[in-house]
């Protein structure tokens, strides 16, 4: 899949560019421009092919759900993640009607940023090549992808602490992949426990299975993050 273009909007030059650096550590999106003011923003999505608009909306020259407001009135399919200190309940329930995927207050850690960015990642994933969904739960699985879910969505038998542990110890090998044994002495479970919990994250996307070969036998199963994929669902 092509990397996701972004567009950093924030009238603050240095978090425009804190944002900008944010972004590019992410994997799979790559910043298309940055903006400091909505002329700028919309001249910008006019000239380039964007696909996510990092957006404060405490622009000088215009409320930032303008630029929302005039993606959605030309039937744009950009798709905004509201960056924001902007705490207004009315304010929030604006961005939602005009189709904002996220709401990111300031300020906030990059972890809180990469697992937005992550989020929206695997959502773009679950629609690439879709026309039409087959039935009820495929729609809730996107929607909880995009607005994230309990963590008591979890299968019966894994518990949030352990699966976090697991994810953890799947990102500090990356690029590598590990074995369910690998994770297990990361994390301080058995074998079969760790299985459980990494076969769960690839039977929902999150991680990808692929065979180790170069040992005698069977070739061992590793597990490594999909990109943008090691969020608790």
């Amino acid at each position: 899949m092509n990397a996701i273009r972004v567009l950093v909007v924030d009238d603050e030059p240095l978090i425009a560019e804190a944002h900008r650096a944010y972004t590019q550590k992410v994997a799979g999106f790559e910043v298309a421009g940055v903006a400091l003011t909505a002329r700028d923003a919309m001249s910008l999505l006019r000239a380039e092919a964007i696909d996510l608009v990092l957006l404060d909306l405490n622009l000088p020259d215009k409320h930032g759900l303008e630029i929302a407001r005039a993606l959605r009135a030309a039937g744009s399919g950009t798709d905004v993640l509201a960056v924001t200190s902007n705490r207004d309940i009315a304010m929030i329930r604006q961005a939602v009607a005009l189709g904002v995927t996220h709401y990111l207050l300031k300020p906030f850690t990059f972890a809180a940023f990469r697992d937005k960015l992550d989020r929206y990642a695997q959502y773009r994933r679950q629609l690439a090549g879709s026309v039409e969904v087959a039935a009820q739960h495929e729609v809730d699985r996107v929607f909880a992808t995009l607005r994230g879910a309990p963590a008591d969505t979890l299968p019966k038998g894994l518990d949030p602490t352990t699966f976090d542990l697991i994810l953890t110890a799947l990102r500090g090998a990356e690029p590598a992949g590990l074995s369910a044994a690998e994770v297990g002495v990361r994390t301080g479970t058995s074998r079969v426990t760790a299985r459980r919990y990494l076969e769960h994250l690839a039977d929902s996307g999150r991680v990808i299975r692929s065979p180790r070969y170069g040992g005698p036998g069977r070739p061992e199963v590793e597990y490594r993050p999909a990109s943008g994929g090691t969020h608790r669902p």
